[in-house]
């Protein structure tokens, strides 16, 4: 009788399903029973437990084998496989939102001299690469059998306006001089700029341009200007329209007079806002005072320059809204809403609507691919009707590719709507009351004034808590 065998009436092996641990149970008993590790090596060998084995677990076990009687022993892990690294697009310029910003002085103006810094490219000048993914290292069950490794997903280049890509798929190239920028969905672009040396009056009329657009004056009230890039202005917006695919920085200020709206892709710097509008999908930052506006960021608002007063309108931001300080002894209402994300909620509508027709062009498909496979079954498949079941065939392939993207993307935006960690009010000095606080779907009515707070999500409440 084998030792591995003698000892098979004492110990029970079992292995979990995914074969990443084994365990060894004592399940019977005899006064003068003993064991060693090298026969217990030999019962797991039996029982195809050859990987992983931790001798310190036997060693506990033969040293004192009535400790652990009925106990289930974790003595063998597999050695875990590692992922792959994700693909990537590589840069070559480095290229951040806030590179190419004009110069922001310590009183909140931006000088726009130091355009410098502006990521200008030439034609044929290589602007990104594609790196590949990784394929990840196998690892091993506790039986020996490789574990396959999840390999890492493939990056694919955005590709944007005046850009190439060579035949490999590896390299892109500007395809003309101009501003490299990339918009908030990842396209890469060159943009040419447009300068205006002046206001936007009679005399210019609305501006609609590919690329980006510098204005070297003010904006009067009534016109408008589409940027796909950048959007800059030296003097004062007023109850305009300016609507930029990259980021908006406005040195002068932006009287709204109720009328227009100033929406950014990406970020908006200005130094006061006053019975504006303002939509960024990035952060915006104001310098100086919000008053009696109406601002929406998908990140965060920052008014926390010298004065940094915020006093009525409403506030919403995805993420984080700071100020120094918030409403006035007057209770003028002012509500700061964050955690929200109206655009999402908006996309989200969308998609699960297209996702219901996407769903619809699917049924259809099949049930038409079902009876031609009939047909052709029964061979009365014709020569016409073999030529629509292959572009069905085709058709059903295309439908099925965009419904998955559809659910993708409706999984990424319910994912962010959940997340309220991030979400917070921060009061550098004072928040006064008539000011309003909602935090998701939770709403605090200041009643009284309080200095140097912030307001955050905590267990189902808005919490105030002291700023350190």
């Amino acid at each position: 009788m084998s030792v591995s065998f003698a000892l098979e009436q004492f110990f029970q092996i079992t292995i979990s399903d995914d074969k990443a641990t084994a365990y060894i149970e004592l399940v019977n008993w005899e006064e003068d029973f003993h064991c060693d590790v090298e026969s217990m090596e030999a019962l797991l060998a039996d029982h195809q437990v050859v990987h992983g084995i931790q001798r310190e677990a036997l060693e506990g076990i033969a040293a004192k084998p009535a400790g652990y009687q009925f106990q289930k022993i974790a003595v063998a892990y597999a050695t875990q496989p590692i992922p792959g690294e994700h693909g990537k697009i590589v840069s070559m310029l480095q290229s951040k939102p806030a590179d190419h910003r004009p110069l922001e002085t310590d009183d909140g103006k931006v000088d726009f001299k130091e355009i410098t810094r502006l990521n200008n490219v030439s034609k044929g000048q290589l602007i990104a690469t594609r790196i590949p993914p990784s394929p990840g290292k196998p690892g091993m069950s506790v039986t020996g059998a490789e574990m396959p490794p999840k390999a890492g997903k493939e990056a694919r280049f955005k590709i944007g306006k005046n850009v190439v890509v060579d035949a490999e798929q590896v390299h892109m190239y500007a395809a003309i001089d101009g501003l490299l920028t990339v918009t908030d969905n990842g396209k890469i672009n060159v943009f040419p700029i447009y300068e205006i040396h002046g206001d936007v009056d009679y005399s210019v009329g609305n501006i609609d341009f590919v690329g980006t657009v510098v204005i070297r004056g003010n904006v009067l009230s009534g016109f408008r200007i589409k940027s796909a890039g950048d959007i800059r202005v030296t003097g004062f917006v007023e109850g305009a329209d300016l609507e930029a695919g990259g980021s908006i920085v406005i040195n002068g200020g932006v009287i709204g007079y109720h009328k227009g709206c100033i929406q950014a892709a990406q970020h908006v710097k200005c130094a006061f806002v006053q019975d504006g509008n303002i939509v960024a999908g990035g952060d915006i930052t104001v310098s100086q005072s919000i008053m009696h506006s109406t601002l929406r960021a998908a990140q965060s608002i920052y008014c926390n320059g010298t004065k940094g007063l915020i006093v009525g309108g409403v506030i919403q931001a995805g993420e984080k809204v700071t100020a120094r300080t918030i409403g006035n002894s007057m209770s003028t209402v002012t509500v700061l809403e964050v955690g929200v994300l109206p655009e999402l909620r908006n996309e989200l509508k969308e998609l699960r609507a297209r996702q219901r027709q996407q769903l619809d062009h699917v049924s259809k498909t099949e049930k038409a691919l079902n009876l031609l496979n009939q047909l052709a079954a029964a061979g009365q498949l014709t020569p016409d009707k073999l030529g629509l079941r292959i572009k069905l065939n085709a058709t059903q392939k295309s439908h099925m590719s965009e419904l998955a993207e559809t659910k993708e993307r409706i999984f990424e935006i319910e994912q962010t709507l959940e997340d309220t960690t991030k979400a917070r009010v921060e009061v550098l000095n004072s928040i006064y009351g008539g000011s309003k606080i909602v935090i998701g779907r939770y709403t605090r009515f200041i009643k009284d004034a309080s200095q140097r707070v912030v307001y955050t999500y905590i267990d189902g409440d808005i919490a105030m808590l002291p700023i350190t």
